[in-house]
């Protein structure tokens, strides 16, 4: 029998139609929506008279506009008010199950769905959103699709995909301190670019993600559309087992058993080859930052902005223009930059482990007097979580303001924007043009490196304060 990777044999499980020399139709098991890319395609479900096919197999909830303080007030803005009751009057009309603002499992779509145990080994699953990779740390296939083919999901629960290349990046060795899940990918985003894997879905494997923790593989797998794959994911094991268990909406019993036999089978076969292998060496992986405007430009906190030439497939006119506006020079170091903002939240880094990290450090200390420095929880369990350990009291006695779930300041899609010309040190995933708002420059690093940042008042490296 032909030997598989993890992908292929949850990919071909899926298939229900092969289109010769075109697209394939892929059943999809579970169907994430929010309130900015669901309403245009309710709208078309109702345009064209469909009902919506499996209701039981979509899971809503309000992240992107919702507001991060006073969640039981109505909504300020107006925009964000109006998407925030259209999903609401979209859920209640089509009978689709809705975390919405005030729900105990209100969250950020991409950390509700491993928490409650929604998102499971050998899963398709979709969302109009593209950090839905962030499931694939479960051995899901996980991707992020448009407005249209969510509606398309809606309608049929399939959708029409070619399928990706298989590539499989080996990360082995052990991190040094200080280094986290977050500098380890985005120091594979720095070697590889960008668009280093366009076309590819990556499986991630080797000694340094077996030794990661599934909070800490969810960030890896989440920042796998920053370099152009479709997806990211990771072979389920022990680590994956212990997490699932006993969750909300885990399998319980005898089904438990059945569905473990399963998982057991997911993992590559020894043998199986990709259409391309990559390999790193986790010893020297340092605590990263970006310096530029796509989070392929990132260097270790301690080296200096690179110049144009140094980078691969880099155009000196985009390269140039990125620093401009970023107001960095070629040769100049960020280790010292004085920054006015620290966001730690996202959909990359704000799970109950990441909290934990920045309150241990934080214990003790006080934030500078410059910076703001917001915490925001990715769901309503994990707010509940922090607070019942106290790590609120610690949070709030540094300066940082601990708030409610949402996206907050990764997006400039609600009221946490970053203002024009400030520097935000941020654990989210993007740090385009304008990204947290216009004229924001964002500076991607870990929940470590944002905390000791907020602490110095300018980017540290986090190693300064730990040895």
């Amino acid at each position: 029998m032909a030997k598989k990777t993890l992908f292929d044999k949850v990919w071909d499980s899926h298939v229900v139609k092969r289109i010769p020399d075109g697209p394939q139709v892929v059943y999809i098991d579970k169907h994430l929506i929010h309130e900015v890319t669901s309403p245009q395609a309710f709208s078309g479900l109702e345009a064209r008279k469909l009902p919506l096919f499996r209701p039981d197999r979509i899971v809503a909830t309000a992240d992107h506009n919702v507001p991060t303080k006073d969640q039981h007030l109505p909504i300020k803005e107006e925009l964000s008010r109006i998407q925030v009751s259209k999903l609401s009057e979209n859920c209640e009309k089509f009978g689709v199950e809705l975390y919405g603002l005030g729900h105990p499992y209100q969250g950020i779509v991409h950390i509700i769905g491993p928490e409650l145990g929604i998102t499971q080994p050998g899963m398709t699953m979709v969302c109009g959103d593209s950090h839905t990779s962030t499931h694939g740390a479960f051995g899901t296939v996980a991707f992020g699709i448009g407005t249209s083919e969510v509606e398309q999901v809606m309608a049929t629960q399939c959708i029409l995909q070619t399928k990706p290349k298989t590539m499989r990046i080996t990360v082995d060795g052990e991190m040094g301190k200080g280094v986290l899940a977050k500098d380890l990918i985005l120091h594979i985003i720095a070697e590889i670019s960008a668009s280093g894997a366009t076309g590819y879905f990556v499986e991630y494997a080797g000694s340094a993600i077996r030794a990661l923790s599934m909070e800490a593989r969810m960030t890896v797998c989440n920042m796998s559309i920053e370099m152009g794959a479709r997806g990211g994911m990771i072979a389920p094991d022990e680590t994956t087992y212990a997490y699932m268990k006993g969750r909300e909406f885990a399998p319980k019993g005898t089904e438990w058993d059945r569905y473990l036999a399963y998982w057991k089978t997911l993992p590559t076969d020894d043998g199986a080859t990709f259409d391309k292998e990559m390999h790193f060496d986790a010893t020297i992986m340092r605590p990263m930052v970006t310096y530029g405007t796509n989070p392929g430009m990132g260097v270790a906190v301690d080296a200096a902005v690179p110049k144009a030439a140094d980078i691969v497939g880099a155009s000196v006119s985009s390269f140039d223009k990125s620093l401009a506006y970023m107001g960095l020079k070629s040769g100049e170091s960020l280790n010292g930059k004085t920054i006015q903002n620290v966001f730690i939240g996202s959909c990359t880094n704000s799970r109950i482990e990441d909290l934990r990290l920045v309150a241990d450090f934080v214990k003790g200390k006080t934030k500078a007097d410059h910076v703001k420095a917001y915490i925001i929880p990715g769901s309503k369990q994990v707010e509940k979580q922090a607070r019942e350990e106290g790590l609120n009291i610690i949070l709030e006695a540094a300066g940082f303001e601990l708030r409610e779930p949402g996206c907050s300041a990764c997006l400039g899609m609600n009221e946490d924007k970053i203002p024009a010309g400030e520097y935000c040190v941020s654990t989210s995933n993007r740090n385009f043009e304008g990204r947290q708002g216009p004229g924001a420059r964002t500076i991607l690093a870990s929940p470590l490196t944002a905390a000791a940042s907020a602490i110095a008042g300018k980017v540290t490296d986090i190693r300064e304060w730990l040895n």
